[in-house]
């Protein structure tokens, strides 16, 4: 299943795929540019899933393997994604319908509201199990999102939070049950329609600018 867009009424729908959803540089280009043909459309909001067991497990750590030489790039071009998701001038919802992980539980986060899977599926940083310190872009953009206590329970321990778990931290604002996660991730950006996209992006701007700026100038 490649990434695909449907709407509801004016509401993007942005399908990652049916795999475990790895930020390839490939995959990384066609998700800013199913995000460009969003915004083209004047899309009112987005919401981003999965369709598989996986949301996203993050960085491709097979190809960053393979083109180590690449790697200062890779991870700025892993930035970019999460800096644009994070002040884009709609609002946005991530349906967490599985595994999120690492750099993909960071995409989700970059949302401004996310709905979890309540039965099945793991929010999960596991940078210090794996020995990968968090630089200051991911660790800025994790904790413009979290609370200390979430951000404390979710980055230094390696705990992979199941949808229940994960709302008690806040770490996801709703859960649902098998088939319900997306389309109660649309009906939760439905009350949102209409506000001026100019105004919100400015907004999030403003309120996310130092994560922002960590993002742009780190790797």
């Amino acid at each position: 299943m490649a990434i695909e867009i449907e709407y509801d009424d004016k509401i993007a729908v942005l399908y990652l795929g049916g795999d475990e959803n790895r930020f390839s540089p490939t995959y990384l280009d066609d998700i800013d540019a199913a995000i460009d043909e969003v915004v083209a459309e004047n899309a009112r909001a987005l919401v981003t899933t999965a369709g598989g067991k996986f949301y996203s497990t993050g960085l491709d750590l097979e190809w960053l393997g393979a083109h180590a030489d690449q790697g200062r790039w890779y991870i700025g071009r892993v930035h970019q994604l999460l800096a644009r998701v994070l002040t884009l001038p709609m609002p946005t919802a991530a349906a967490v319908v599985g595994h999120a992980f690492g750099a993909g539980a960071m995409l989700a986060l970059a949302h401004d509201y996310r709905v979890m899977r309540a039965d099945r599926g793991y929010f999960c940083l596991p940078e210090v199990d794996i020995r990968i310190p968090f630089n200051p872009g991911m660790a800025a953009l994790i904790q413009a999102k979290l609370t200390p206590q979430a951000a404390v329970a979710s980055m230094t321990t390696g705990r992979r939070f199941g949808g229940d778990d994960a709302q008690r931290f806040g770490i996801v604002d709703a859960v649902a049950g098998e088939g319900a996660v997306t389309p109660a991730a649309v009906d939760l950006l439905r009350p949102l329609d209409g506000k001026d996209p100019g105004t919100l992006g400015a907004i999030k701007q403003a309120m996310f600018g130092p994560a922002v700026d960590a993002l742009t100038v780190s790797t």
